[in-house]
């Protein structure tokens, strides 16, 4: 018998899915912490063996970035979602208008369905597990579509999850672009995305043939905002981290910085200072990860030439001085002055080391700049006056933000996470998560005594001109 397709196997799980999920709809919480306790045991038995798959797919990848940025945001989310679980499944009490009274109006949160996941590359672990967790607290059967980028872990993750769970609760799909198109398309009773603006669109415009809800989890230029007065070597530090960090291929990493004109060399040279810091040298560095394929290099180095070609003026952090001809893979974090609008560098995500330095003369001049352009998945403000922070968040829109700090917003588990505009809609991490894979479910609830006869036809009688005169004013 010739093995099962990709395309098969999605269209076989979806409809084994859906109709595990009639049979028994309504999974109480000790079965959905049963879940999530799975999904732990599997991320702590091997977890070696995640580091070691992404590493190679990365063709070298930290592996303290893998556990500090994937496995354990992973099991946060699942210790914090079976802690808290109880609290959100309770139906919540609404206000009954006197109008209507005797009577009682809840809000049951009912699972969905079937929840569909597409993973990017940067994160395999993370991206794969986070919305896992959400979906599996909010008591939907799960299938998730893993990237093709990372055949190691993908492989891996379907293998460990086939051992762990049942393919009617849980299914890790792998395969190409065609099976990702087709998984996009089954009528999920949910689909979260996590990847480019332009695949989003087609994803978004896939569901909308089944009107499948969809949290679309994007990108954009997130801008990193240097205050008049902090001290540069704090948000240099911050910055650089948030940079460095598997090479940039962050989605919230920081696309450009926004800096007083006044302080560019400084920042410049405090960059350098602390990125050295934390990255002695670069190429046989195990902290320092490889950009994740030939694909993706040759596009961060067409870009950079690009910007190079137009006037930008390109400084190289490399502090060993080492040769990056030969170097696998790896690409050093670059500063790129004098850009200006319409380089391909200043209108697309970067997606890797790359960091332009725009100089501003105003903080409104910086808002503005932002304010321009599409609204960013983060936003990054280094200053420690709290009026000047208020005003900055008040006056601008990002899917999310930090003061003083980069990235770290992500890894807050009782924030919720998800972009504006061009940079996604909707939210998961912590209630929010279970809530965006949960149906709200508005009940009103009467019982013997019928209050609501005293309107019924015929109308013009007295107890329907006392009800206008109460009710209507």
């Amino acid at each position: 018998m010739p093995a099962e397709s990709g395309l098969e196997r999605t269209r076989r799980v979806f409809a084994r899915q859906r109709e595990a999920f009639r049979a028994h709809p309504a999974p109480a919480a000790d079965e959905r912490r049963q879940r999530l306790a799975t999904l732990r045991q599997l991320l702590l038995t091997h977890q070696h063996e995640l580091v070691d798959a992404i590493d190679r797919d990365f063709s070298g990848r930290s592996a303290d970035e893998t556990r500090i940025a994937e496995l354990l945001p992973s099991l946060e989310a699942i210790h914090y979602a079976r802690r808290h679980l109880g609290r959100w499944m309770k139906a919540p009490r609404r206000r009954v208008s006197a109008l209507f009274r005797p009577a009682k109006n809840l809000v049951i949160y009912q699972p969905k369905g079937v929840a569909g996941i597409i993973v990017p590359w940067n994160y395999p672990l993370y991206l794969a597990i986070g919305p896992m967790v959400a979906a599996l607290a909010a008591g939907n059967r799960v299938m998730v579509k893993m990237s093709e980028f990372t055949p190691h872990t993908s492989a891996l993750l379907q293998q460990l999850v086939g051992r762990y769970f049942d393919e009617q609760q849980v299914c890790v799909i792998t395969g190409e672009a065609d099976v990702a198109a087709e998984f996009s398309r089954q009528p999920f009773d949910h689909l979260l995305f996590t990847g480019s603006t332009t695949v989003g669109r087609l994803v978004m415009r896939a569901a909308a043939d089944n009107l499948t809800p969809v949290t679309l989890e994007l990108g954009g230029k997130s801008p990193a905002i240097i205050g008049p007065d902090v001290p540069m070597a704090d948000a240099a530090s911050r910055i650089a981290f948030g940079k460095a960090l598997n090479a940039g291929q962050t989605c919230v990493a920081p696309d450009y910085v926004l800096c007083p004109a006044h302080r560019v060399d400084e920042f410049v040279a405090e960059f350098r200072k602390q990125f050295g810091k934390m990255y002695p040298s670069l190429g046989s560095n195990p902290d320092y990860t490889a950009i994740i394929n030939e694909r993706q290099y040759h596009r961060l180095q067409a870009l950079l030439k690009q910007a190079c070609d137009q006037g930008a003026q390109p400084l190289e952090i490399n502090p060993a001085n080492e040769d990056f001809r030969q170097a696998n893979g790896k690409m050093p974090v670059t500063l790129l002055l004098n850009t200006r609008p319409g380089m391909a560098v200043m209108e697309e995500e970067i997606f890797g080391p790359i960091l332009p330095v725009v100089p501003y003369t105003t903080v409104d001049d910086a808002i503005n700049y932002v304010n321009d352009r599409p609204r960013p998945l983060a936003l990054y403000f280094f200053s420690y006056d709290k009026e000047l922070q208020q005003s900055l968040l008040a006056r601008t829109h990002s899917g999310g933000a930090c003061i003083n700090d980069t990235l770290m917003h992500v890894a807050q588990e009782d924030l919720p996470f998800g972009g504006i505009g061009d940079s996604g809609m909707g939210h998961y991490h912590g209630k929010e998560g279970f809530l965006t894979f949960s149906h709200q479910r508005a009940v009103f609830i009467r019982q013997k005594f019928n209050s609501g006869r005293f309107v019924y036809p015929p109308h013009g009688g007295l107890i329907h001109r006392l009800v206008y005169k109460l009710f209507i004013r």
